[in-house]
């Protein structure tokens, strides 16, 4: 993909899966709820590259935890 914009061309390559997968991954962590397999509920908290990290009792508590480990919390729906 091309745009011109004040006679420079700017050529975009599209990053390959690997490099997709791993943007963020020292910087964010998602967190999302989440049902225990013993059917309890939980904040999950996952990497950039939806691995599973850990769970906690409330967002707050993720959150915090996230932080704990120098990265940002970001919220997925």
């Amino acid at each position: 993909m091309e745009s011109a914009n004040n006679n420079v061309t700017t050529v975009f390559t599209p990053l390959a899966e690997d490099a997709f997968l791993s943007l963020g991954a020292s910087q964010i962590a998602y967190v999302k709820s989440i049902n225990l397999p013993d059917g309890a509920h939980a904040v999950g908290i996952f990497s950039a590259d939806g691995k599973p990290m850990a769970a906690a009792p409330s967002i707050e508590v993720a959150q915090a935890l996230i932080r704990q480990h120098e990265l940002e919390p970001a919220l997925v729906h």
